[in-house]
Parts: C-alpha cells; structure tokens; sequence
C-alpha cells in the first residue's frame, strides 16, 4: 500500500481523498494556485506544493508541474478527483512513465473511453445501443448545420473532450446549430484545449441515469447500481439520487451488465460510470463513460456502505475487489444537493466573495466512515471566512443526506437545507428547496427537461409558495418578544422609559414597490425558561418553542408540537429594523412594530428605486473578455453588447431595448465588480 499520495485537485474533491488517505494511514500532498493558498484542502494536507497561478491553464492544468510536486514529495500516487486531468490521457501515461501510479484507470482505458466520439464507435462495435449521430470531429459551423439537418432537429452538440456540461448546446433550428457550435468549440478549446465537436439526436423526455462500475486489475468489474441524474439545469445536474425512482429491476440489472460488458471491453480498472439515457418506456441508450470518480459518488456509497474512493486507492496498489457483485447492497435511499456559488433570483448568475457566514447543518454521516448509515453528510472544501474565487467551478458544498425510503430522503433533506446557513455571496439553496417540494418531483415525475419546462422564464421568489405563510409571521412574532423580552430585562433602563414586552404587535411584510401586507398578531403566554409562546395570526394559534439566542441565524424549535429548522436575522434587507425570515425556501422581511406603530408606518412615502436603464451592468464578478460595440453604435434589443467569464462559463450581454451606445467605462481584460457600469446608453 502507498504510504504518500498526491491529490491533483482541489476544493471538496480533494477534501474527500484527504479524510479517506487519513483513515487508510496514507499521508497526503495538496496542491495549490495562488488563489487557493489558504484553501481548505491545503490546510488539511500533511504537505503542500505551489504549482502556479489562479487561472486552472497555468496550474492545476500543468501536468509538468504536478508530477514535479510528486518528485519533490516522494508521493508514491496520484489521485486526480474529478476535472482537471482527471480524464487525461496523456497525463496518466505521464505518471505511469514516471513510475508514479494513477489512481484511476489506466491510460488506454481513457482514451477508449475518455474521448466520447472514440466510446460511441466502441459501444457500436461492442453491439451498445447508441444514439444516432454523426461521431466524427466536425470541421466548421457549416458542416455542422448540414449535419444536423441531416439527424433531424433537435440536435446535442457536445464537445468530444467535454464534461460538467461544458462545450454542450441543444439546437432546435440552423441558427441555433450553427451558433451553438462556434460557443461549443470555444468552450471546448477554453476548458479542455481540445476543440473537437460531435452531434447527436437530441431524445426529447429523457432521463439521465448513470451505472457506477468498479474494476480492479484482476479482470473482475462490477456494478454499483444505478444514480438518477435527471434533475439537471444547462445540462449540470442539480439534483442526484440513489436509486432512481424510476428504472424497474429488471432495467437496472440490464443496464448494470451492459455497463460491465462495456468496461472489461477495455480493461477497466478503478471506478467509473457509464451514462445512459433512458425513455420512457425503458429503453435505454449508451450516452458516455466517466473514467473518474463522479462528483455525485456519495449517494452510491451511502446505500453501498461503500467508501469509493479506499477502494480506487485499493485497485491502484494491485489490490482485488474485497466483493462480488452478488455482495452489492442496496440499502435506503440517498440524496445529494449540489450548493452552488450562484443567485438563483439573478438566472443563476456566478456569485464570488468571502463567506461571511459558512454554516453548514450538523452532519451525523462522515466521508470515509460508511459504516454511518442514516443522515446527513456535507462534502465541502471551504470554509467560513474563506474566498470563492472566480476562476474555478461554482459548487462549493455537496449536501447529502441517506434516509429509509424517498419521501424520508426529501424531508430530511428539505430541513438541512433550511439549516445550511451561507452569507456573504449568494447560493442556490432556495432554488433546491423549491425543487423537493415540487409535487413532480416528489412523486418521481420528470426528465432532464423538468427545470426548462418549470422555470423556463427564470426562478422568482413566487416559485417557492409556502405550504403554511402564517408560520413566518408567527415566526418573526415570536423572535420579536424574545428580543424584547430579553431588553426588558437589562438593567439600568431609564425609570418611565423601560422595555415593555408587550402582547399586540403588527408584523409587515415588506412587499416589492411598497406593497405591503399588515397582520395583527397577539404574542401571550411567554415562558423565558421554556423560551414557548402562543401566537395568534390570521385566526390560526401556533405554539412556538426555541431556545435561540440573539444573532443566532439558525434557529431550531418545535411548531405545534412540530420540529422545524429556520433562518432569522435583523437588518439584512432593505430596512434595517425589519426581521428577515426564511424557511423551506420562503423567505419575508417583516417589521414587527406596536398597533400604533404600524398606522404611522403605513403613512411613511414609498421612494422608487433609480432607473437604472441607461447603464449596462455586470450582473456577476468576472472578467470582461469582450465589448462587442463602440460608443455611437445604434443597437437593437438582443442585440450582443459584452461578454463575461466567470467560473469557466462564457455569459453574454443583451440589449435589453433599442437605443444607442454613448460612453463605454470599462476595458476588455478588466475585472468587473457586480453592478459595475459597463457602458451607457446616450
């Protein structure tokens, strides 16, 4: 067994091979850029090395450099987590020259499989159901209208090299192909330096599932069962889970020996997935194989009881599998939310920064300890006070949760999620909180299509309708009077003047353009030792118990003899008195104030917020890589005005309206603030 290994990542992948290296006695070496240099990983690492700058192409993508880092260490191994060089062929034939083993497969085995046009020709040859389409690297925008008018619309464009749903559009007519395919490729050349395209029909109404294979040196492969993949947004999963709510036995044992065929087709040797689509009728189709560990590995190791990564370690060092495949449990069922650095409310746009606050819910299930069965894990690689930088992917946690069936999955998931607390940039925690409480989701019912068609037009606070709204405003009347409570008691009041705690409030919610909502609430029977109230609100009574302190954003209690997890904090929003309360992904700004209090405040003037509409803003931290007019230009709306990258994706500017360019205040190559001026309009 190695007694020294390197991991060639970063962030929660690399995280994840730390705690496992740990458990199996193996010392680690990090890596780092500049910009991770008081990342977690490398804190975490018994040794770190510095391989370059921030941008991946100048570090974490040198494979001279990390091999360099492995001579220098005396890491005996190389684990490369997911990305990066993970499925580069060359760099594994590198490490195998240098007498550095690869843990992952071996270098044939990626570039069978690693390329997606050479595995579609191998899946044919090997008699794999695949989809139509043409499998050669195609030549130009041109080509690839012709091509796709030849399939037949809709088409998938897909970059041979891609992966994480980089370089990949859906086109529904020539425009679209012959648009898409230029981004593909610049996309393609950009993250993987390999600008080869391929198209392929595009299978309306599908599912993503995915077959976890494991291979050891031996020629023994099996599978892990099956990962539902199908909650995805621009072709990024979202959402992940274990089982599939969908597939029958009988489907997963086809797809399962399919996959195994497929593998020992090429010597496979580590861990793997092979992707299928899947109809709705069953029927199912090769789409590609991961050769690497799969960020959505852990649902599979929870109902396992599996530690992946120990067996990858394992299979490298020459190890057999210590299980067949008839020892392959399938044991509850697991969920993984995927919580990115993004706004939901802005289309998803990237959010960089400091974590102000990076709380995540308590875990009672840990990494590399599967014998944990039952709750909840957070696979992570910052930490509070940390940096997000914009360089890199934008997920920055994985939350997963493993409970008895599905519906315990979701509710245990649903109450982590309104206790993962993350301020200081933006996450798309209420945007998941919204999916699990969608009845299709819930009842099992959807494709990959199921974000487009739910939130085509974008995700707004309305899409997240509370089963019982009440229950905030009970909420935010209930932290009131332990405030006041509490203020009452501090001594030294002045005589006259002192805190009175007081029964009859008024809670308003803060509504958009001055539309507010008034509810008169009665607060009574207040405990200070119990920390329970009684709150009557709209004609419903809740019994609210909580021992939440002041400045305590988590706040766990029991509502009418209901546990519950929430969120409250005071001046967040817009007016600093107001409480902000959050819960299953709602979220209100309420002012709790006396009867008399609520009657002046609803004299108070609304102030319009200033029209903005003359400026182009960068709506994201990021890099201007291009100003696509000059000032005087006449332009109409949709009309392309700038282009920003941030965390590896390309995001365009439009015209908003017809107008005319005045004055442009930033430069290509800058590095733009959220909301700073681009350019105006005359």
């Amino acid at each position: 067994m190695f007694t020294k290994i390197l991991i060639a990542n970063r962030g929660e992948i690399a995280c994840r091979v730390i705690a496992t290296a740990r458990k199996m006695g193996i010392k680690t070496v990090a890596v780092y850029s500049d910009a991770d240099k008081e990342a977690r990983h490398v804190k975490l690492a018994d040794e770190a090395v510095h391989i370059g700058a921030a941008p991946s192409r100048e570090s974490y993508l040198l494979a001279d450099k990390i091999i360099a880092a492995c001579k220098q260490t005396g890491a005996q191994a190389v684990h490369p987590g997911y990305g990066f060089l993970s499925e580069n062929e060359a760099f594994a034939k590198r490490c195998e020259d240098e007498g550095i083993a690869f843990i992952g497969p071996k270098a044939h085995s990626i570039a069978a499989m690693g390329d997606k046009i050479a595995s579609k020709k191998l899946a044919n040859e090997a008699k794999v159901n695949t989809i139509p389409g043409y499998n050669d690297a195609i030549a130009g925008p041109e080509q690839a209208v012709e091509i796709a008018k030849g399939i037949g619309y809709p088409v998938m464009i897909k970059a041979s090299a891609g992966g994480g749903g980089k370089g990949l559009r859906v086109a529904f007519n020539d425009k679209e192909a012959f648009e898409g395919f230029a981004s593909c490729q610049n996309e393609a050349r950009n993250s993987f330096g390999d600008d080869r395209i391929f198209i392929e029909k595009f299978v309306q109404e599908p599912r993503h599932i995915e077959i976890q294979v494991l291979g050891d040196s031996h020629g023994n492969v099996i599978y892990l069962n099956e990962r539902e993949c199908s909650i995805q947004r621009r072709h990024q999963k979202v959402i992940e889970e274990a089982p599939s709510p969908f597939i029958s036995d009988a489907t997963r044992k086809a797809m399962g020996e399919q996959a195994v065929q497929l593998a020992k087709a090429v010597k496979y040797q580590s861990a793997g997935t092979v992707e299928f689509v899947v109809g709705k009728d069953q029927d199912f189709y090769f789409l590609e194989m991961n050769t690497r560990l799969q960020v959505e590995h852990p649902v599979t190791e929870c109902i396992t009881g599996l530690d992946l990564v120990e067996l990858m370690i394992r299979v490298a060092a020459g190890e057999k599998l210590p299980l067949t495949q008839a020892d392959v449990k399938r044991d509850g069922w697991a969920i993984e939310c995927r919580i990115n650095a993004e706004d939901p409310f802005r289309n998803f746009l990237p959010s960089t920064g400091r974590l102000v606050r990076f709380q995540p819910p308590e875990e009672t299930m840990f990494q590399s300890d599967t014998s944990k069965k039952l709750g909840v894990r957070v696979d992570t690689g910052v930490y509070e006070g940390g940096e997000i930088p914009m360089y890199y992917d934008s997920m920055i946690a994985k939350l997963i949760v493993h409970g008895t069936d599905r519906n315990d999955a979701i509710a245990k998931m649903r109450a982590a999620l309104n206790g993962f607390v993350i301020r200081g940039i933006s996450s798309n925690i209420p945007f998941q909180a919204a999916l699990l409480a969608h009845p299709k989701f819930v009842t099992g019912d959807f494709n990959t299509g199921f974000i487009a068609e739910n939130y085509g037009k974008g995700f707004h606070a309305e899409d997240v309708p509370h089963s019982d709204p009440l229950f905030l405003v009970a909420l935010a009347a209930f932290m009131n009077r332990r405030y006041r409570a509490r203020a009452s008691g501090i001594s030294g009041q002045l005589a006259g003047h002192e805190v009175k705690v007081g029964e009859q409030f008024v809670v308003v919610t803060l509504g958009a353009e001055g539309q507010n909502q008034h509810h008169e609430v009665t607060v009574s029977d207040f405990e200070d030792k119990s920390g329970s109230s009684a709150i009557s609100v709209g004609g419903n009574s809740y019994q609210i118990s909580s021992t939440a302190t002041l400045g305590q954003i988590r706040v766990q209690g029991a509502c009418n003899g209901q546990g519950f997890t929430a969120q409250v904090e005071r001046g967040v929003g817009k007016n600093p008195l107001a409480l902000r309360i959050a819960h299953n992904g709602t979220q209100i700004d309420a002012l709790v104030l006396s009867p008399l209090g609520a009657r002046l405040h609803k004299l108070m003037p609304f102030k319009a917020p200033p029209d903005l509409s003359k400026f182009l803003l960068s709506p994201m931290p990021g890099l201007l890589v291009d100003v696509a007019v000059q000032p005087g230009q006449k332009v109409q709306a949709g009309e392309k005005l700038a282009v920003i990258e941030a965390m590896k994706m390309e995001n365009i500017l439009f015209a908003a309206q017809d107008g005319v360019v005045g004055k442009i205040t930033a430069g290509k190559g800058e590095s733009l603030a959220v909301d700073q001026v681009i350019l105006e309009f005359q």
